[in-house]
C-alpha cells in the first residue's frame, strides 16, 4: 500500500534533517506533532537541492540537477514520486497549498549557484536571498497557518526576514567555505578575501534588523509553532552575536560554532520564556 512508502517516505525527511542540521533538527522537534513531519518534508526538499549545487563537486551538477528538477515537477503533478524526498515534500506542497511560484523562485536560487559566483549589486544578492531563504519561510509558515489565508498574510513579511536572517547567518559563518573552496562571495559591495571589521559591522547590522522584523512575527504565530520557530531564532541569533564578537580575520580562517551544552540552554531559557507567555 502506498500509506507504506508515505511513511518511509517521511522518514527519509526526517533523516536527512537529523543528519545535516542538529540545529535546526532540535527547533522542529519542538514544533507540534501535527506539523512537525511537514516542516521535516520542507527541509528534506531544500537540502537535497542545495546539496546537488554545494558539494557533488566529482559529478555533472547541472546534469544531476536538471534531472532533480524535472522529477520535482512530476511529483508535484503525479502526487508520487519513487524519490521519497520528493515524495515527502509533494505531500507537504499539496496538503497545504503551496504557491508554485515559491517553490520555482528555490529551484531559481539554487540553479543560480551553478553558474554565478558573485554577486554585486542590492538587486541581485536580494533576489538570490529571497529564492533561497525568503520563499523556505514562506513555506513553513503555510504549514504554520493551517491555511488561514488571513495570517498567512500578516506574516509573510516577518517570516521572509527571518528567513534572510538565518541564511544570512550561515552566507557570515561560512565566508571561509563559500569564499575558499566554492569561489562564492554573496555579500555586496564586501572584499571578503580581506574582510573587514567595519564591513563585517555592516552586514551584523543588517542581520539584526531582519531579527528584529522576524520576531515581531514570532510572537504572533500559532502556539503549535510558536516555540519550534523561537528556539531557532534564539540559536541564530546567538550565532549571529558569536560572529559579532569574533574578529574578522578568525571568521575567515574558522568555521564560528555554538556548542552543544549552550544548545540546550539556550533551549531551556526559550522554554521557560515561551511556558511563562514571554514571547
Amino acid at each position: 500500500m502506498k500509506g507504506t512508502f508515505d511513511l518511509v517516505s517521511y522518514e527519509c525527511s526526517k533523516i536527512v534533517t537529523k543528519r545535516y542540521s542538529t540545529s535546526f533538527a532540535l527547533a522542529t522537534k519542538m514544533l507540534h506533532t501535527s506539523i512537525r513531519g511537514h516542516i521535516y518534508n520542507i527541509y528534506g526538499f531544500v537540502r537535497f537541492a542545495d546539496e546537488i549545487v554545494d558539494t557533488f563537486h566529482d559529478y555533472d551538477k547541472e546534469l544531476l540537477f536538471d534531472k532533480f528538477e524535472q522529477d520535482l515537477e512530476n511529483a508535484l503533478q503525479d502526487r508520487i514520486s519513487l524519490n521519497p524526498i520528493l515524495n515527502s515534500f509533494q505531500h507537504t506542497y499539496h496538503t497545504y497549498s503551496i504557491p508554485k511560484h515559491l517553490v520555482d523562485s528555490f529551484m531559481k536560487s539554487m540553479r543560480m549557484d551553478l553558474v554565478k559566483n558573485i554577486y554585486r549589486t542590492d538587486a541581485e544578492y536580494k533576489e538570490y536571498i529571497y529564492g533561497s531563504a525568503d520563499v523556505v519561510g514562506l513555506m513553513c509558515l503555510k504549514v504554520f497557518v493551517k491555511g488561514d489565508v488571513d495570517r498567512y498574510e500578516s506574516l509573510k513579511d516577518s517570516a521572509m526576514a527571518l528567513g534572510s536572517a538565518f541564511q544570512k547567518v550561515n552566507f557570515l559563518r561560512d565566508v571561509k567555505a563559500d569564499f575558499e573552496q566554492l569561489n562564492r562571495s554573496y555579500f555586496p559591495n564586501t572584499n571578503l578575501r580581506e574582510l573587514d571589521e567595519l564591513s563585517k559591522k555592516r552586514i551584523v547590522e543588517e542581520i539584526k534588523a531582519d531579527f528584529r522584523l522576524g520576531y515581531s512575527g514570532i510572537i504572533n504565530l500559532p502556539a503549535e509553532a510558536k516555540f519550534g520557530v523561537y528556539t531557532a531564532y534564539k540559536y541564530y541569533f546567538k550565532l549571529l552575536k558569536k560572529l559579532q564578537k569574533t574578529p574578522s580575520l578568525e571568521i575567515k580562517n574558522a568555521r564560528i560554532r555554538v556548542p552543544n551544552y549552550q544548545k540546550f540552554g539556550l533551549l531551556a531559557r526559550s522554554y521557560v520564556k515561551y511556558k511563562m507567555n514571554l514571547v
